[in-house]
C-alpha cells in the first residue's frame, strides 16, 4: 500500500468527505453532459459585455471573499475569471459553489462584465458540478517540475503547463496541414498492416509478437515501405500513410521505440520530384500553422542562431560533404586507413563493424551532428540504401537525400528500386544469412511490375520538435516509453 505525508492523506480525506456532501445535496460529483459550450477563447476575443456565455472547464485557482466567489476555470486553449455572489446565482446555490475545489470539473452560464480592475470575467447565473477531483492538482505557482513526473502523468503537465499544451496542439495542426497539402496535390491516405511475418523496409531490430490463433510469429512494423510499393504495384499512384513504427533499439534525445512517420509515394517521380514535394510541404506547414519560416535553432549551435526556412534549400553530394568534415577522401583510403580515420573521430569500432558502418557513423557524428541546415545531402552510398536506384554515372551511390535540419536526419527520399533482380540481390546481401528476414511476397509483387517512382520518409516527431522548439522527442510525444515506476515500499 501507497503511503502519503500527513498533510496529502489529509487533503485526500477532505475531498473524499466531500462526496458525501454532494450526494447529501442531491448532486451527482460527477456530473452529466453539459452541452453548447462556447471555448473559452471565443468568448475573450471578441469580448462582448453583458453577452450570455455557457463555458466548463477545470478550475485551477480559487479566491473566496465571503459573500463574493471568484475562480478561474481552464479548457482545452484558454482560461477565464468567474465571478459569483448570491444575487448573481442565488443563496442555495452560492453556498454550494463554496464547497468546490481547485482541480473540479465545472459548468458555468453567465454573463460577461470587467471588473474593476478590467479583467474579462463571467459572472455565474447558473453552474452544475461535472466532476469532482478527488486529488490535488500541482501548486499554480510551482506547478509540475519534475520532469519524469511530467511524461509519466502527462495529464497533470497539460493540466499545468499551457505552454506543454500549446506543443501538442501545434503537432496536431501540422498533421492536419500535412494530410491537407498532400491530398490538394492529389495523394490519397492508405494504411498498411502494423503487425507484419517479416519485418522489412528499414534496418533496425523489430519487437516481435506472437499470434496464438494462427500459431505464427510476428513482428511490429519497423516501416511500411514494402507495404505502399505494393500498392504502387497495384495501380495506385499518388499515396500516403502517416503510420506508427516500433523499432527496439535504444532511447535518447532524438529516439523514441514507438514514432510516428510519414511515408509518400510518387509513381513516375524521382529522388528530385520527392525533394521538391517535401520543400514545398514543410515550408507551407511552418507558415499555415507558425505564420513564419525562422526557427530557433537547437542549443547545440550556440544561442539565438536562426534556422531560415526559405526556399530552395541547398544540395550537397554525400561524397562532398563527408570528405570535407575528415578532411580525406575517404572512398580511395584502404580498409585499414579507414579504422586510423574513425579512431581519429572517436568512432568506437564494434566488433563486427564494416567499412560501411564506420562511413555512416562518420557522417552521423561530423556531418549530420554539425549541419543546422536544412540541407538535403545527396547521392548516398549504395550500401546505405537497398531500396534505392543507383546513379547511372557511378553506381558506389544511389539516388537519394537525407534531409539534414538542427543537426538531425528529419527526412530521407529515393528513385525507389523497381528492378526485383536488383532488388532481390540487395536484400540478400543485407540479410546475410538470416535470409528469414527478406520478404519473399514484396519480391513477388515487384515482379509483377512496379513503375519508377519517388519516395520520402518524414519524421513526424522531429518535424514538431524542429517547429516547436523542443530540445527533446519526449517533449513532443504525448506518452513516451518509460520505465516502469518501482513499486514504493510499504511503510509502517
Amino acid at each position: 500500500m501507497t503511503m502519503y505525508s500527513h498533510t496529502e492523506s489529509e487533503l485526500l480525506k477532505i475531498r473524499r468527505e466531500k462526496l458525501d456532501y454532494w450526494k447529501s445535496q442531491g448532486i451527482d460529483p460527477f456530473g452529466h453532459p453539459f452541452f453548447d459550450t462556447q471555448p473559452i477563447e471565443c468568448v475573450l476575443e471578441p469580448f462582448k459585455e453583458n453577452q450570455s456565455v455557457r463555458i466548463a472547464g477545470r478550475i485551477l485557482s480559487i479566491r473566496d471573499m465571503g459573500r463574493s466567489f471568484f475562480a478561474h476555470i481552464q479548457d482545452q486553449g484558454s482560461k477565464m475569471q468567474i465571478y459569483a455572489n448570491p444575487q448573481s446565482c442565488g443563496e442555495i446555490a452560492f453556498k454550494q459553489l463554496k464547497h468546490l475545489d481547485i482541480g473540479d470539473i465545472v459548468g458555468v452560464e453567465g454573463s460577461c462584465f470587467f471588473t474593476k480592475t478590467k479583467e474579462k470575467t463571467v459572472r455565474v447565473k447558473s453552474w452544475q458540478l461535472l466532476a469532482k477531483s478527488l486529488r490535488p492538482i500541482p501548486s499554480q505557482w510551482y506547478g509540475l517540475l519534475d520532469v519524469e513526473a511530467r511524461y509519466r502523468q502527462r495529464y497533470l503537465d497539460l493540466i499545468m503547463n499551457p505552454e506543454v499544451k500549446r506543443v501538442f496542439l501545434q503537432r496536431s495542426q501540422i498533421i492536419k496541414e500535412i494530410r491537407e497539402f498532400l491530398h490538394n496535390k492529389g495523394f490519397i491516405e492508405v494504411e498498411t498492416p502494423m503487425m507484419q511475418t517479416v519485418a522489412g523496409g528499414a534496418a533496425a531490430n523489430p519487437f516481435k509478437t506472437f499470434h496464438e490463433a494462427l500459431g505464427i510469429p510476428l513482428y511490429l512494423r519497423i516501416a511500411p515501405e514494402l507495404y505502399l510499393k505494393r500498392l504502387l504495384v497495384g495501380g495506385f499512384e499518388k499515396i500516403f500513410e502517416l503510420n506508427r513504427n516500433f523499432r527496439n533499439e535504444g532511447i535518447s534525445r532524438k529516439h523514441n521505440p514507438e514514432f510516428t512517420m510519414l511515408e509518400a509515394y510518387w509513381a513516375y517521380g524521382d529522388w528530385q520530384s520527392m525533394a521538391k514535394l517535401l520543400e514545398e510541404m514543410i515550408v507551407a506547414v511552418a507558415q499555415k500553422v507558425f505564420g513564419t519560416l525562422q526557427f530557433p535553432a537547437s542549443k547545440q549551435f550556440g544561442e539565438a542562431k536562426t534556422i531560415d526556412l526559405t526556399p530552395p534549400w541547398p544540395r550537397r553530394p554525400f561524397k562532398e560533404v563527408l570528405c570535407e568534415a575528415i578532411g580525406e577522401d575517404w572512398f580511395s583510403l584502404s580498409g585499414e586507413e579507414k579504422i586510423k580515420v574513425a579512431a581519429r573521430f572517436e568512432i568506437e569500432i564494434k566488433e563486427g563493424f564494416t567499412e560501411t558502418d564506420l562511413c555512416r557513423h562518420l557522417f552521423e557524428k561530423q556531418v549530420e551532428a554539425k549541419t543546422m541546415g536544412p540541407l538535403f545531402v545527396t547521392e548516398l552510398p549504395t550500401e546505405f540504401v537497398p531500396l534505392a536506384k543507383q546513379k547511372k554515372e557511378d553506381p558506389r551511390f544511389v539516388e537519394v537525400f537525407e534531409l539534414i535540419v538542427n543537426g538531425q536526419e528529419l527526412a530521407p527520399g529515393y528513385s525507389e528500386l523497381n528492378d526485383p533482380i536488383v532488388q532481390r540481390e540487395r536484400l540478400e546481401k543485407q540479410a546475410g544469412e538470416e535470409k528469414q528476414k527478406i520478404d519473399e511476397e514484396f519480391l513477388l509483387a515487384l515482379e509483377y511490375g512496379m513503375p519508377p517512382a519517388g519516395g520520402i520518409g518524414l519524421g513526424i516527431d522531429r518535424l514538431t520538435m524542429l517547429l516547436s522548439g523542443q530540445e527533446s522527442i519526449r517533449d513532443v510525444i504525448l506518452f513516451p516509453l518509460l520505465r516502469p515506476k518501482k513499486e514504493q515500499k510499504e511503510t509502517d
